[in-house]
């Protein structure tokens, strides 16, 4: 019979999600689906800043701006965002986390990732209107957007009507099953 330690191990490595350690987000410990699921190898990513796997340094940045209140809050932090691959490839993906250190969040953290490739296929978005995407799925107002992101609620509205016409929808229920692949 093998020791606790032994079967945590066992679950760590070969969970059937990513799961990844990080302090200050620099990753410390991943297992294989997390590396597999980013393109790298087991080691490649070992103490590397989470930034390599953003489509941009900007978005870096804003998704820490977003996460660190609800972490600090409540202990706990979940979205879905597009990251990149080591190839360069575009993907949505859900993240879920929980801080280890409530007065600094970010300072020791654990990260569950799931791919939902399938079930919501890259489009083509500039970083603005993915970050209003992001932010309309999970239900918010063009206000609560417009004060996260630091811009007007105009300037939020303009995005929306838009990305509305970019994808020939008229609400954001069909731009949501659009973006996602979904049958409107």
């Amino acid at each position: 019979m093998q020791d606790l330690e032994s079967l945590k191990k066992l679950a760590f490595d070969n969970a059937p999600i990513g799961i990844v350690v990080t302090e200050n987000r620099i990753i410390r410990s991943y297992n294989q689906y997390f590396a597999n699921l980013f393109g790298y190898n087991i080691e490649a990513l070992l103490d590397k800043s989470f930034e390599l796997l953003y489509p941009s340094s900007e978005e870096f940045i804003k998704v820490k701006n977003i996460g660190v209140k609800p972490l600090r809050d409540t202990n706990s932090y979940s979205d879905e965002r597009i990251m990149m691959k080591k190839d360069g490839t575009l993907f949505w993906c859900r993240f879920r986390g929980r801080t280890l250190t409530r007065e600094d969040p970010l300072q020791n953290a654990v990260w569950s990732v799931t791919d939902l490739s399938e079930k919501r296929p890259y489009q083509q978005l500039t970083t603005r209107e993915r970050q209003i995407v992001m932010h309309i799925s999970t239900g918010r107002t063009s206000k609560e957007i417009a004060r996260i992101l630091v811009i007007s609620p105009r300037t939020v509205e303009v995005y929306r009507s838009r990305l509305f016409k970019k994808f020939s929808v008229s609400n954001v229920m069909e731009l949501l099953s659009k973006i996602s692949g979904l049958p409107e």
